[in-house]
């Protein structure tokens, strides 16, 4: 069987600086857009913002709001990552195609045809299961092994191509999971420190600071709406991802077997 080149799963491998520069741009995204001095009354980020002026009622949360920010922009920018990565995983056309189209195939005893399939469609399930024809016709000329043997071979051949592939395909998703705890717990830190800035208002010279007291309440309020959304975004997010990479995983299972079963139903 002739080498074919392999497609790599590509994606970010160092998301700290994806994290950086979202932090970058949260917080320019906070300084020059939603502090702009046109969104408040007299133009001061000190006052109230403007009637309907959702930018300055933004930026009423705080200084919490930025670090939510950065979260969030982390989510977005890594779903959008990990979308391509897993696109060019599943290769071209449809995964349940391709399986049926490999398992047809062995069934007809076509090597060669299966790998002709593989290397059309590409992607992480066409690697694994080139790795594991050339075990297959590998084992087809050693005269030397006992069957039993030989299938062990090609299944430990078919598991450490699938350990391979699979830590390209979850990359980053680990960041993705713990930013939907911590997008929560950082709206929730935002709510409290509000709300202590809302009571420390009302408690001042025994009467309440109107400027103070609102402007505690939209820190509550606003944080805890960006945290819900930020771990809300990522939980959709990571779900969505992981299911992907289950039905990945199931297809290179199905076929796998098919080869081992093959191989023992003809030799």
């Amino acid at each position: 069987m002739e080498t074919t080149k392999k497609t790599q799963v590509v994606g970010i491998k160092n998301a700290g600086i994806v994290i950086i520069c979202c932090f970058i741009l949260a917080v320019c995204i906070y300084h020059f857009l939603l502090g702009n001095p046109s969104n408040f009354m007299n133009n001061d980020p000190n006052n109230h913002p403007l009637p309907g002026n959702f930018l300055g009622t933004i930026y009423k949360g705080g200084i919490i709001v930025p670090v939510i920010q950065t979260l969030l922009l982390t989510v977005l920018a890594l779903s959008i990552e990990r979308y391509f990565a897993l696109r060019s995983a599943f290769g071209k056309g449809s995964l349940a195609k391709f399986v049926a189209n490999i398992k047809a195939a062995l069934a007809a005893g076509d090597i060669k045809k299966a790998q002709e399939i593989c290397d059309k469609q590409q992607g992480s399930v066409a690697n694994v299961v080139t790795s594991t024809l050339r075990k297959y016709e590998e084992m087809e000329k050693n005269t030397a092994l006992p069957k039993e043997q030989k299938l062990l071979a090609i299944q430990k051949e078919l598991e450490e191509a699938t350990a391979l592939e699979m830590p390209m395909m979850q990359q980053n998703l680990p960041i993705i999971a713990t930013i939907t705890t911590l997008g929560t717990l950082m709206g929730l830190l935002g709510t409290v420190i509000g709300m202590i800035r809302s009571f420390a208002a009302l408690s001042a010279g025994g009467g309440a600071d109107s400027m103070a007291l609102s402007q505690g309440i939209s820190e509550a309020l606003i944080n805890t709406a960006f945290g819900i959304l930020t771990g809300a975004l990522a939980v959709i997010s990571y779900n969505y991802f992981t299911n992907k990479i289950d039905k990945l995983t199931y297809g290179l299972d199905e076929v796998g077997f098919s080869i081992v079963q093959t191989f023992a139903a003809t030799h």
